[in-house]
């Protein structure tokens, strides 16, 4: 499949164009296609450089959210109706970053999981529901980019051109496996979806795990911090500036000034390595008692079990649900949240039902995996 059907459609990047825009998605009715494009890894964060939209009777429109802003004037338009998203929990955050709130969803990624299906990336989606090739060549590319080539646009039309007969297609499928209602639930427990919180988002750091110093760590942090106010202030992604594995590598190098930095990584300008080496300086000088401890706060709660008996507990769980997704032919992340496995497993004397509902599992995932879990543990030893 190599353009849309009705031809490349303007960019939409005034208000003028967006009121148009938003008269003709209320004129229709029915599913609403939406995909968005970011800059990950070029720009700062993870916001949407270009939102599409398509509906039947409507046609597909080409928002450039960077330079409208707020597009919370969609939703009033959009009203009630289903919008089908690939990959909810990539695009939601960055669409509500943009004021798009949806009142119902389909996700074509996730249900193609249900389905047991192995490639449910869009393009392999595609492929086997339509018997389209989709080119994913400009997925990585920098949206940020303005004017967007014609190829880009051509390329992101094409996204949401798909997506409402997928949705069809894979919607009949979950019904005749019996599992639209699994699909039901959890597209409506995505509609409260937000990326995970971390107190202390230095800590993902990847290396940082290696590190036992804690005044290593405490540079590792301070670096962290500037390097990410640096990378807000450009507009650029934080490994533009210094990645990961340097970062950690400036924190244990021992260097004197910001010259010894600039020797190491020349791509930094004088006051980059200024700017990260008083972060460096402001590590090595905090008293023993403002060092940061080798593990994050609230890390986990004591467990009644010793490491070795959590550890059998925990084994005997996955496997449990490994044989469960492996019989059901549903991913074990998909039929029940390895976290709340893991978590189970930690507890002692509880009511298996009630502690998967109160960890948040949905009823369908509660139905088939306490009874399997139940069994599990029964043959553990207790605390």
């Amino acid at each position: 499949m190599e353009t849309p059907a009705n031809g490349i459609p303007d960019v939409v990047d005034t208000p003028e164009d967006l009121s148009t825009s938003i008269a003709s998605l209320a004129a229709a009715q029915g599913p609403i296609a939406i995909d968005a494009e970011r800059a990950s890894g070029i720009r700062y964060g993870q916001r949407a450089f270009l939102v599409q939209l398509r509906r039947e009777g409507a046609g597909t429109f080409l928002l450039d959210s960077e330079t409208l802003g707020d597009l919370s004037d969609l939703n009033p338009a959009l009203g009630s109706d289903e919008w089908v998203i690939h990959s909810v929990t990539q695009d939601l955050p960055c669409l509500q970053e943009r004021g798009m709130r949806p009142a119902a969803l389909f996700d074509t990624e996730l249900a193609a999981r249900l389905l047991g299906w192995e490639k449910f990336g869009l393009a392999a989606v595609a492929e086997r529901t339509l018997g389209v090739r989709l080119a994913k060549e400009h997925s990585a590319a920098d949206w940020s980019t303005r004017p967007l080539p014609k190829e880009w646009l051509n390329y992101a039309a094409l996204d949401v051109e798909v997506l409402l007969p997928i949705r069809d297609i894979l919607h009949q499928q979950l019904l005749d496996l019996d599992r639209w209602e699994f699909a039901q639930q959890e597209f409506a427990h995505l509609l409260d979806f937000t990326p995970k919180h971390f107190d202390e988002p230095w800590r993902r750091t990847h290396g940082l795990s290696k590190i036992r110093s804690r005044r290593d760590i405490a540079r590792v942090r301070e670096l962290w911090q500037a390097r990410d106010s640096m990378a807000r202030e450009a507009d650029l992604a934080p490994t533009k500036i210094l990645r990961d594995r340097e970062l950690v590598a400036l924190a244990q190098s021992g260097v004197k000034s910001s010259d010894d930095i600039l020797a190491q990584w020349r791509r930094l300008s004088r006051a980059e390595a200024a700017r990260l080496f008083r972060a460096y300086r402001k590590a090595s000088r905090l008293g023993a008692e403002e060092l940061p401890g080798r593990f994050e706060r609230g890390r986990s709660k004591r467990s009644a079990f010793n490491p070795a008996e959590l550890k059998e507990r925990v084994a005997a769980l996955k496997a449990a649900m490994s044989e469960l997704s492996d019989e059901l032919t549903i991913p074990h992340d998909v039929l029940l949240q390895p976290a709340i496995v893991k978590s189970l497993a930690a507890e002692s004397n509880v009511d298996v039902e009630d502690y998967l509902a109160e960890a948040g599992a949905r009823p369908w995932q509660v139905e088939l995996s306490a009874p399997e879990l139940q069994k599990a543990l029964a043959g553990l030893p207790q605390a």
